[in-house]
């Protein structure tokens, strides 16, 4: 992260990672502590400087570009909570190499801190990893969900990476435990979904004619005595889609707090289950530097492997 002195004018020569960027988002990222609304105040009112001339908020940066930012005091969160407090962690690597990092992410930690998070993957990556120049999320995983997450390393790779996302190229494929069992051996739900805001102000998606286009492929793995393991592959990337969709069949995902049976969910919990069962476990991608084909795989947690092991035991038994 860059240093911002708050008592003098500071000067930038910028590197590849803000190659093309706006220059508001550059500053909201650089000066995280400020108000947006201070920010595009001092842009407007000519302070901040490309190259000693005056910018527009959505003026584009080069690699080489010398910006000039006015002194400027962020607040800096000093809460027990806060990430200051917090030990570096590094996370489970799936595939690294000098443009991209594909972890495999722990059910139960937000891949960003907000809404109540104080810090979440990306912001612990980047305490771990003091000397990476760039680091952002190509994607999002829910809090709950495991399983492969893709970071980028340099700002060329998440605008390619966001590309593929945007022409729904990437293959994406989960792995779901619902109940009661799925009724198809393969089953396309073709939904749109709309977001909206719950009762206590939380995030919540559902169904809706006027809603985005969304697709999902689901396919059985394996069947139990009262539920199924499905595959769901990921056509479109829409908000709680895999989630919503199973929801809409009448087989929600077991654990899932939000969109799931409260009692059906609280029998599971006697039996072990004691998350959402719902997991990345495999991506299919083109390199965005190599231009290659890169198929990566995370096996299911343990707690998840265990689970199945019952039931495949209790239906032997049956």
């Amino acid at each position: 992260m860059m240093s911002i002195g708050k008592d003098s004018v500071n000067f930038l020569t910028l590197g590849e990672e803000a190659d093309g960027q706006r220059l508001d988002n550059f500053l909201f990222k650089t000066l995280k502590g400020v108000p947006k609304s201070h920010v595009q105040r001092m842009i407007r009112n000519g302070e901040v400087r490309i190259n000693k001339k005056r910018a527009r908020a959505d003026t584009r940066l080069n690699a080489g570009d010398e910006v000039r930012i006015p002194p400027v005091r962020i607040a800096v969160k000093e809460a027990s909570g806060s990430l200051k407090h917090t030990p570096a962690q590094e996370f489970p690597i799936v595939y690294e190499d000098d443009t991209l990092l594909v972890i495999n992410k722990p059910a139960g930690t937000a891949v960003h801190g907000g809404s109540g998070v104080a810090f979440g993957v990306i912001e612990q990556l980047r305490r771990a990893r003091p000397d990476a120049r760039y680091l952002e999320l190509v994607h999002r995983l829910d809090k709950d969900t495991s399983g492969l997450l893709m970071i980028a390393k340099k700002r060329s790779t998440l605008v390619k990476l966001h590309e593929q996302l945007r022409q729904n190229h990437p293959e994406k494929i989960y792995l779901a435990l619902c109940a009661p069992r799925w009724p198809d051996a393969v089953r396309h739900v073709k939904l749109p979904l709309i977001k909206y805001s719950g009762a206590a102000g939380e995030k919540m998606v559902r169904v809706a004619d006027d809603g985005q286009y969304a697709h999902t492929a689901f396919r059985v793995q394996e069947h139990f005595q009262a539920a199924s393991l499905v595959e769901a592959d990921l056509k479109t990337g829409r908000t709680h889609q895999i989630r919503v969709h199973m929801q809409s069949q009448g087989c929600p995902i077991l654990g899932d707090e939000r969109y799931g049976d409260y009692e059906r969910n609280r029998e599971w919990t006697k039996i072990g289950l004691k998350r959402m069962f719902l997991h990345a476990y495999r991506l299919s991608i083109i390199h965005p530097l190599s231009g290659e084909k890169l198929v990566l795989t995370a096996e299911l947690p343990s707690a998840l492997k265990n689970l199945l092991e019952k039931l495949r035991g209790a239906s032997h038994l049956s």
